[in-house]
């Protein structure tokens, strides 16, 4: 059960890495002329899908480490 929770943690950490990555490189090429319909630039709405990405991801991250630590603790 605790290298299943520590693969899962490792893919979780890269899935974050990835989030973060990809907003950064958003906002590295943000062109405030290049917009939707909505008069939003696309690399904005792109670094607040990333965001929300990355949040999730650690949060996932989070539980996982909180799970292996109670598994850990329980043997």
């Amino acid at each position: 059960m605790g290298a299943l929770l520590v693969i899962g943690i490792f893919i979780a950490a890269s899935l974050v890495l990835v989030a973060l990555i990809r907003g950064l490189s958003s906002f590295a090429n943000l062109n405030p002329e290049d917009t939707d319909q909505d008069g939003t630039p696309r690399g904005a709405s792109m670094q607040n899908r990333m965001m929300f990405a990355r949040v999730k991801w650690q949060a996932i991250a989070i539980v996982l480490v909180a799970l292996l630590l109670i598994f850990s603790q329980a043997k």
